[in-house]
């Protein structure tokens, strides 16, 4: 009898070992869904807009201190680092670099021909009252070229330094696998 006795101990220890590592792996699961869904979406609008990383990779970081094993588990299934790699930050930084270009192309393009028809204006001033009209519309548009210019070089140059500032840290998801262990 007091064998039936141990024996129905150990099958209800066991029993409840395996519920225990069943809530466990259920809780896990949990983990990994809600990361895929928070950073999943994240990772999808960063890539279409890298100033965005400027707060998702930041907000990741930190995740994986949180939950490693669970950062672990999504590393595993993507073969790489999830939620942005280090070639998603180098083409988010390359991404930025030709927007600016494309912009500065652009917004030279626009002002050039904002200058022109101004100045074509002065010449065709038909009094020194609409000249001088028309040569403080050309400083305008200079001044107004000068100060977009300004205002989008400082939010290329803070978003670039940022960017390369993230690419220049070292691998999270290597330190964090070796933490694991």
């Amino acid at each position: 009898m007091r064998w039936e006795a141990a024996l129905v101990a150990v099958v209800l220890a066991g029993t409840g070992l395996a519920v225990v590592w069943a809530i466990g792996q259920a809780h896990r699961r949990q983990e990994v869904l809600a990361l895929l869904q928070t950073f999943g979406s994240a990772r999808a609008a960063a890539l279409q807009d890298p100033r965005l990383l400027l707060v998702w990779q930041p907000l990741a970081t930190a995740a994986r201190r949180l939950f490693p094993k669970a950062f672990a588990t999504l590393d595993r299934g993507v073969s790489g680092t999830f939620p942005f790699s280090g070639a998603d930050l180098e083409q988010a930084h390359a991404a930025w670099t030709a927007a600016w270009l494309a912009f500065e192309a652009a917004h030279d393009e626009e002002y050039r021909l904002k200058a022109d028809v101004a100045e074509q204006d002065v010449r065709r001033a038909a009094d020194a009252e609409a000249a001088q009209l028309a040569r403080a519309r050309v400083s305008r548009i200079q001044h107004e070229k000068m100060e977009r210019y300004q205002a989008r070089y400082a939010e290329y140059i803070r978003t670039a330094r940022t960017l390369q500032a993230l690419l220049d840290q070292p691998s999270a998801s290597a330190r964090e696998a070796d933490n694991i262990k």
